[in-house]
Protein backbone atom coordinates (compact mmCIF):
# COMPACT_ATOMS: atom_id res chain seq x y z
CA UNK A 1 0.00 0.00 0.00
CA UNK A 2 1.52 3.34 -1.04
CA UNK A 3 1.75 6.44 1.22
CA UNK A 4 -1.15 8.18 -0.58
CA UNK A 5 -3.48 5.25 0.10
CA UNK A 6 -2.46 5.22 3.75
CA UNK A 7 -3.12 8.96 3.99
CA UNK A 8 -6.70 8.83 2.68
CA UNK A 9 -7.49 5.75 4.74
CA UNK A 10 -6.33 7.59 7.86
CA UNK A 11 -8.48 10.56 6.80
CA UNK A 12 -11.57 8.35 6.46
CA UNK A 13 -10.90 6.74 9.85
CA UNK A 14 -10.62 10.17 11.49
CA UNK A 15 -13.79 11.32 9.73
CA UNK A 16 -15.75 8.38 11.15
CA UNK A 17 -14.38 9.07 14.65
CA UNK A 18 -15.45 12.72 14.47
CA UNK A 19 -18.92 11.78 13.20
CA UNK A 20 -19.34 9.32 16.08
CA UNK A 21 -18.99 12.22 18.53
CA UNK A 22 -22.45 13.34 17.37
CA UNK A 23 -24.20 10.43 15.66
CA UNK A 24 -24.77 7.58 18.12
CA UNK A 25 -24.75 4.18 16.40
CA UNK A 26 -26.09 4.21 12.81
CA UNK A 27 -22.71 2.98 11.50
CA UNK A 28 -24.18 1.65 8.26
CA UNK A 29 -26.09 4.89 7.66
CA UNK A 30 -22.91 6.93 8.16
CA UNK A 31 -20.98 4.67 5.77
CA UNK A 32 -23.65 4.93 3.07
CA UNK A 33 -23.72 8.72 3.41
CA UNK A 34 -19.92 8.84 3.11
CA UNK A 35 -20.13 6.63 0.00
CA UNK A 36 -22.48 9.13 -1.66
CA UNK A 37 -20.09 11.98 -0.84
CA UNK A 38 -16.90 10.15 -1.87
CA UNK A 39 -18.39 9.28 -5.26
CA UNK A 40 -19.84 12.73 -5.94
CA UNK A 41 -23.38 11.35 -6.06
CA UNK A 42 -26.65 12.02 -4.20
CA UNK A 43 -28.64 10.02 -1.65
CA UNK A 44 -32.29 9.54 -0.77
CA UNK A 45 -32.76 9.25 3.00
CA UNK A 46 -35.88 7.61 4.37
CA UNK A 47 -36.79 7.58 8.05
CA UNK A 48 -39.42 8.67 10.53
CA UNK A 49 -39.08 12.14 12.14
CA UNK A 50 -36.53 12.47 14.93
CA UNK A 51 -33.88 9.95 13.85
CA UNK A 52 -31.25 12.70 13.26
CA UNK A 53 -31.38 12.98 9.48
CA UNK A 54 -30.64 16.72 9.54
CA UNK A 55 -28.01 16.31 12.25
CA UNK A 56 -26.24 13.65 10.16
CA UNK A 57 -25.85 15.95 7.16
CA UNK A 58 -24.81 18.94 9.31
CA UNK A 59 -22.19 16.76 10.99
CA UNK A 60 -20.86 15.46 7.67
CA UNK A 61 -20.51 19.05 6.46
CA UNK A 62 -18.60 20.03 9.61
CA UNK A 63 -16.25 17.03 9.44
CA UNK A 64 -15.50 17.40 5.72
CA UNK A 65 -15.11 21.21 5.87
CA UNK A 66 -18.07 21.89 3.60
CA UNK A 67 -20.98 24.33 3.57
CA UNK A 68 -24.43 23.15 4.62
CA UNK A 69 -27.91 24.36 3.67
CA UNK A 70 -31.41 23.00 4.19
CA UNK A 71 -34.67 23.41 2.32
CA UNK A 72 -37.98 22.43 3.87
CA UNK A 73 -40.08 21.34 0.89
CA UNK A 74 -43.73 22.46 1.07
CA UNK A 75 -46.59 22.42 -1.48
CA UNK A 76 -46.19 26.17 -2.15
CA UNK A 77 -42.39 26.07 -2.67
CA UNK A 78 -41.41 27.60 -6.03
CA UNK A 79 -38.37 26.70 -8.18
CA UNK A 80 -36.92 30.20 -7.58
CA UNK A 81 -37.01 29.49 -3.82
CA UNK A 82 -34.42 26.80 -4.51
CA UNK A 83 -32.28 28.25 -7.27
CA UNK A 84 -32.47 31.98 -6.48
CA UNK A 85 -33.75 34.98 -8.41
CA UNK A 86 -32.64 38.28 -9.91
CA UNK A 87 -33.81 41.35 -7.97
CA UNK A 88 -33.65 44.88 -9.38
CA UNK A 89 -31.27 47.12 -7.43
CA UNK A 90 -32.56 50.71 -7.59
CA UNK A 91 -29.28 52.24 -6.38
CA UNK A 92 -27.17 50.50 -9.03
CA UNK A 93 -29.94 50.47 -11.64
CA UNK A 94 -29.25 46.82 -12.42
CA UNK A 95 -30.44 43.34 -11.54
CA UNK A 96 -28.58 41.50 -8.74
CA UNK A 97 -28.64 37.74 -8.28
CA UNK A 98 -29.91 36.59 -4.89
CA UNK A 99 -28.56 33.05 -4.73
CA UNK A 100 -30.81 30.26 -3.48
CA UNK A 101 -29.92 27.46 -1.06
CA UNK A 102 -28.53 25.26 -3.87
CA UNK A 103 -25.38 27.39 -3.85
CA UNK A 104 -23.80 25.26 -1.16
CA UNK A 105 -21.84 22.00 -0.78
CA UNK A 106 -24.20 19.69 1.12
CA UNK A 107 -27.91 20.35 0.74
CA UNK A 108 -30.60 18.68 2.84
CA UNK A 109 -33.82 18.62 0.80
CA UNK A 110 -36.22 17.86 3.63
CA UNK A 111 -39.40 16.00 2.63
CA UNK A 112 -38.75 16.44 -1.09
CA UNK A 113 -42.01 14.66 -1.91
CA UNK A 114 -44.08 17.51 -0.42
CA UNK A 115 -43.25 19.91 -3.30
CA UNK A 116 -44.97 19.78 -6.71
CA UNK A 117 -43.22 18.18 -9.66
CA UNK A 118 -42.06 21.50 -11.18
CA UNK A 119 -40.15 22.40 -8.01
CA UNK A 120 -38.70 18.90 -7.64
CA UNK A 121 -37.51 19.13 -11.25
CA UNK A 122 -35.58 22.35 -10.52
CA UNK A 123 -33.57 20.56 -7.84
CA UNK A 124 -33.07 17.44 -9.93
CA UNK A 125 -31.65 19.54 -12.79
CA UNK A 126 -29.14 21.03 -10.33
CA UNK A 127 -28.23 17.51 -9.14
CA UNK A 128 -27.63 16.22 -12.66
CA UNK A 129 -25.80 19.19 -14.16
CA UNK A 130 -24.33 20.87 -11.05
CA UNK A 131 -25.58 24.12 -12.56
CA UNK A 132 -28.80 26.15 -12.46
CA UNK A 133 -30.33 28.43 -15.06
CA UNK A 134 -31.82 31.67 -13.75
CA UNK A 135 -33.38 34.07 -16.25
CA UNK A 136 -31.64 32.27 -19.14
CA UNK A 137 -28.21 32.58 -17.52
CA UNK A 138 -26.45 29.42 -16.30
CA UNK A 139 -24.60 29.46 -12.97
CA UNK A 140 -22.23 26.71 -11.86
CA UNK A 141 -22.70 25.12 -8.45
CA UNK A 142 -20.03 23.90 -6.07
CA UNK A 143 -18.10 20.84 -7.35
CA UNK A 144 -18.91 19.29 -3.95
CA UNK A 145 -22.66 19.85 -4.39
CA UNK A 146 -24.34 16.81 -2.83
CA UNK A 147 -28.05 16.41 -2.13
CA UNK A 148 -29.48 14.37 0.71
CA UNK A 149 -33.22 14.27 0.05
CA UNK A 150 -35.47 12.95 2.80
CA UNK A 151 -38.85 11.26 2.60
CA UNK A 152 -41.16 10.35 5.46
CA UNK A 153 -42.16 6.70 4.93
CA UNK A 154 -45.41 7.03 6.90
CA UNK A 155 -47.20 10.24 5.88
CA UNK A 156 -48.35 10.17 2.26
CA UNK A 157 -51.19 12.71 2.48
CA UNK A 158 -50.41 15.86 0.49
CA UNK A 159 -47.29 14.38 -1.09
CA UNK A 160 -46.10 14.19 -4.70
CA UNK A 161 -44.21 10.88 -5.07
CA UNK A 162 -40.98 11.12 -7.03
CA UNK A 163 -41.31 9.62 -10.54
CA UNK A 164 -39.11 6.61 -11.26
CA UNK A 165 -36.86 8.63 -13.60
CA UNK A 166 -36.17 11.12 -10.81
CA UNK A 167 -35.50 8.48 -8.16
CA UNK A 168 -32.92 7.03 -10.55
CA UNK A 169 -30.84 10.22 -10.06
CA UNK A 170 -30.10 9.16 -6.47
CA UNK A 171 -27.19 6.75 -6.24
CA UNK A 172 -28.63 4.97 -3.23
CA UNK A 173 -31.39 5.02 -0.68
CA UNK A 174 -30.46 5.14 2.99
CA UNK A 175 -33.02 3.65 5.36
CA UNK A 176 -32.50 5.39 8.69
CA UNK A 177 -34.18 3.33 11.40
CA UNK A 178 -34.68 4.24 15.06
CA UNK A 179 -31.64 3.55 17.27
CA UNK A 180 -31.38 0.36 19.30
CA UNK A 181 -32.28 0.34 23.01
CA UNK A 182 -28.70 0.78 24.26
CA UNK A 183 -28.01 3.56 21.77
CA UNK A 184 -31.21 5.39 22.73
CA UNK A 185 -30.28 4.97 26.40
CA UNK A 186 -26.88 6.52 25.70
CA UNK A 187 -28.62 9.41 23.95
CA UNK A 188 -30.92 9.97 26.94
CA UNK A 189 -27.99 9.93 29.42
CA UNK A 190 -25.95 12.33 27.30
CA UNK A 191 -28.86 14.74 27.13
CA UNK A 192 -29.19 14.75 30.95
CA UNK A 193 -25.46 15.52 31.23
CA UNK A 194 -25.64 18.43 28.76
CA UNK A 195 -23.83 16.35 26.14
CA UNK A 196 -26.71 16.06 23.66
CA UNK A 197 -25.41 15.54 20.10
CA UNK A 198 -26.79 18.93 18.98
CA UNK A 199 -24.86 20.66 21.79
CA UNK A 200 -21.62 18.86 20.88
CA UNK A 201 -21.92 20.04 17.29
CA UNK A 202 -22.95 23.58 18.31
CA UNK A 203 -19.95 23.91 20.68
CA UNK A 204 -17.58 23.15 17.80
CA UNK A 205 -16.28 19.92 19.35
CA UNK A 206 -16.39 18.21 15.96
CA UNK A 207 -13.20 18.99 14.07
CA UNK A 208 -12.81 19.00 10.27
CA UNK A 209 -10.50 16.31 8.92
CA UNK A 210 -10.04 18.01 5.57
CA UNK A 211 -8.78 21.42 4.54
CA UNK A 212 -10.73 23.68 2.17
CA UNK A 213 -11.23 22.06 -1.27
CA UNK A 214 -9.53 18.79 -0.22
CA UNK A 215 -12.68 16.73 -0.77
CA UNK A 216 -12.00 16.65 -4.52
CA UNK A 217 -8.59 15.08 -3.84
CA UNK A 218 -10.18 12.43 -1.63
CA UNK A 219 -12.70 11.63 -4.37
CA UNK A 220 -9.91 11.29 -6.93
CA UNK A 221 -8.25 8.68 -4.68
CA UNK A 222 -11.28 6.40 -5.24
CA UNK A 223 -10.09 5.84 -8.82
CA UNK A 224 -7.15 3.83 -7.48
CA UNK A 225 -9.49 1.15 -6.10
CA UNK A 226 -9.19 -2.00 -8.26
CA UNK A 227 -12.27 -3.79 -9.60
CA UNK A 228 -11.53 -7.11 -11.34
CA UNK A 229 -13.19 -7.72 -14.72
CA UNK A 230 -15.10 -10.74 -13.44
CA UNK A 231 -16.57 -8.60 -10.63
CA UNK A 232 -17.68 -5.96 -13.13
CA UNK A 233 -19.41 -8.74 -15.10
CA UNK A 234 -21.00 -10.08 -11.87
CA UNK A 235 -22.30 -6.63 -10.98
CA UNK A 236 -23.67 -6.19 -14.50
CA UNK A 237 -25.44 -9.58 -14.33
CA UNK A 238 -27.15 -8.54 -11.08
CA UNK A 239 -28.49 -5.32 -12.58
CA UNK A 240 -29.57 -6.97 -15.84
CA UNK A 241 -31.39 -9.71 -13.91
CA UNK A 242 -33.74 -7.06 -12.52
CA UNK A 243 -34.88 -6.24 -16.08
CA UNK A 244 -35.85 -9.86 -16.78
CA UNK A 245 -37.40 -10.83 -13.43
CA UNK A 246 -41.07 -11.86 -13.75
CA UNK A 247 -42.09 -9.99 -10.59
CA UNK A 248 -40.74 -6.62 -11.71
CA UNK A 249 -42.56 -4.14 -13.89
CA UNK A 250 -39.49 -1.90 -14.20
CA UNK A 251 -35.91 -3.03 -13.68
CA UNK A 252 -32.77 -0.99 -13.06
CA UNK A 253 -31.14 0.94 -15.91
CA UNK A 254 -27.50 1.52 -16.85
CA UNK A 255 -27.24 4.34 -14.28
CA UNK A 256 -27.79 1.70 -11.60
CA UNK A 257 -24.81 -0.26 -12.95
CA UNK A 258 -22.63 2.84 -12.65
CA UNK A 259 -23.97 3.59 -9.18
CA UNK A 260 -23.33 0.07 -7.89
CA UNK A 261 -19.80 0.15 -9.27
CA UNK A 262 -19.03 3.54 -7.69
CA UNK A 263 -20.58 2.57 -4.36
CA UNK A 264 -18.62 -0.71 -4.28
CA UNK A 265 -15.37 1.19 -4.75
CA UNK A 266 -16.23 3.57 -1.93
CA UNK A 267 -17.21 0.62 0.27
CA UNK A 268 -13.79 -0.95 -0.30
CA UNK A 269 -12.10 2.35 0.60
CA UNK A 270 -14.08 2.62 3.85
CA UNK A 271 -13.05 -0.95 4.68
CA UNK A 272 -9.39 -0.01 4.23
CA UNK A 273 -8.90 -2.03 1.04
CA UNK A 274 -7.66 -0.99 -2.39
CA UNK A 275 -9.73 -3.66 -4.16
CA UNK A 276 -13.43 -4.54 -4.42
CA UNK A 277 -14.76 -7.92 -3.29
CA UNK A 278 -18.05 -9.71 -4.17
CA UNK A 279 -19.25 -8.93 -0.63
CA UNK A 280 -18.98 -5.18 -1.34
CA UNK A 281 -21.29 -5.60 -4.33
CA UNK A 282 -23.75 -7.88 -2.53
CA UNK A 283 -23.96 -5.56 0.50
CA UNK A 284 -24.77 -2.56 -1.69
CA UNK A 285 -27.23 -4.22 -4.08
CA UNK A 286 -30.19 -3.39 -1.83
CA UNK A 287 -29.38 0.32 -1.12
CA UNK A 288 -28.56 0.95 -4.79
CA UNK A 289 -31.35 -1.02 -6.48
CA UNK A 290 -34.36 -0.98 -4.11
CA UNK A 291 -35.66 2.51 -4.95
CA UNK A 292 -35.25 1.92 -8.69
CA UNK A 293 -37.38 -1.22 -9.01
CA UNK A 294 -41.16 -1.41 -9.44
CA UNK A 295 -43.13 -4.55 -8.56
CA UNK A 296 -45.91 -5.86 -10.76
CA UNK A 297 -49.28 -5.27 -8.98
CA UNK A 298 -50.17 -8.98 -8.94
CA UNK A 299 -46.96 -9.82 -7.04
CA UNK A 300 -47.40 -6.84 -4.72
CA UNK A 301 -50.89 -8.09 -3.81
CA UNK A 302 -49.38 -11.47 -2.92
CA UNK A 303 -47.13 -9.70 -0.39
CA UNK A 304 -43.83 -9.92 -2.26
CA UNK A 305 -41.44 -7.01 -1.63
CA UNK A 306 -38.66 -5.49 -3.73
CA UNK A 307 -36.21 -6.44 -1.00
CA UNK A 308 -37.16 -10.13 -1.39
CA UNK A 309 -36.76 -9.95 -5.18
CA UNK A 310 -33.24 -8.50 -4.81
CA UNK A 311 -32.34 -11.20 -2.27
CA UNK A 312 -33.54 -13.91 -4.70
CA UNK A 313 -31.49 -12.40 -7.54
CA UNK A 314 -28.42 -12.36 -5.29
CA UNK A 315 -28.95 -16.04 -4.44
CA UNK A 316 -29.49 -17.07 -8.06
CA UNK A 317 -26.60 -15.15 -9.66
CA UNK A 318 -23.30 -17.09 -9.66
CA UNK A 319 -20.57 -15.33 -7.67
CA UNK A 320 -17.10 -15.27 -9.29
CA UNK A 321 -14.31 -16.90 -7.30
Amino acid sequence: MNPNELAWQETLARARAEIQKVIIGQEQVVDLALMAILTGQHALVEGVPGVAKTLLVRTLAAVLHCQFARIQFTPDLMPSDITGTNVFNLQRNEFTLIKGPVFTDFLLADEINRAPAKTQAALLQAMQERAVTIDRETHALSPNFTVFATQNPIEYEGTYPLPEAQKDRFMLKINMACPGREEELTLARRMLQGEAPENVLARGEVHPVLGPNELQRLRAAMEAITVRDELVAYLLDLVRATREHEALLAGAGPRATQSLLLASRASAALAGRDFVTPDDIKALALPVLEHRLVLRPEFEIEGLTVREVIERILQETPVPR
